[in-house]
């Protein structure tokens, strides 16, 4: 029973990662509402198909991080540094970047390839993956295996496709509220990254 409970782990992060507004959603509710929720599907499935990978790649580095707990505190510094850096870069994008993001038509046919290469470029998906993972080993929730990985991905890959599918049936409902979301994202995410680098840096203080 244990690889419910992989599963479950995947589908609940996947789901925490996935709700807060970001080009993805943004760019599912957009591609509902221009292209059919059929298509926002195809779509979906593209950010699904990558983040099955990259929750993989997530749990095996956070294996090999746990299993040499000496580099444990000098990743904590480089990253208390890289967060404190991303706080100041989204408080300078909020302040100075206020043009409205230019709507893109996107084929049909390309909908699945268009998914692939826009979740390529989420970046931190890995990182919360790897996070999220690591923290479930040091508190002995989650034990590092390839079939283990696969079904915590399989958990992802589900949570992650469900909740874009809400996004996309229920587009037309929250294109608006989200918008204005996505408009303040900067703010929040400069808010949340500088709490978290402060108190990460208090921590190793």
């Amino acid at each position: 029973m244990n690889f419910i409970i992989y599963i479950l782990f995947g589908f609940g992060i996947a789901v925490a990662g996935s709700i807060t507004p970001s080009f993805l959603n943004l760019t599912v509710v957009k591609f509902s509402l221009k292209n059919g929720k059929k298509s926002a599907f195809y779509l979906i499935g593209g950010y699904a198909t990558v983040l099955f990978f990259q929750a993989n790649i997530g749990a095996y580095l956070s294996s090999i991080l746990m299993e040499n707990s000496e580099y444990i505190t000098l990743i904590q510094k480089i990253g208390t540094g890289i967060l404190f850096l991303l706080a100041i870069n989204f408080f300078r994008l909020y302040f100075t970047s206020k043009e409205k993001p230019k709507k893109e038509e996107i084929p049909k046919s390309k909908a699945y390839l268009y998914g692939i290469g826009m979740s390529l470029l989420n970046t931190i998906a890995i990182p919360f993956y790897f996070t999220s993972i690591s923290v479930l080993i040091s508190i002995e929730y989650f034990e590092y295996s390839f079939l283990n990985a696969f079904y915590f991905s399989i958990g992802s890959t589900l949570g992650s496709f469900s909740l874009y599918s809400v996004y996309a049936i229920v587009a037309k409902k929250i294109e608006h509220k989200l918008t204005y979301i996505a408009t303040k994202i900067d703010l929040i995410l400069a808010c949340l990254t500088g709490v978290v680098a402060i108190g990460n840096l208090i921590y190793l203080l």
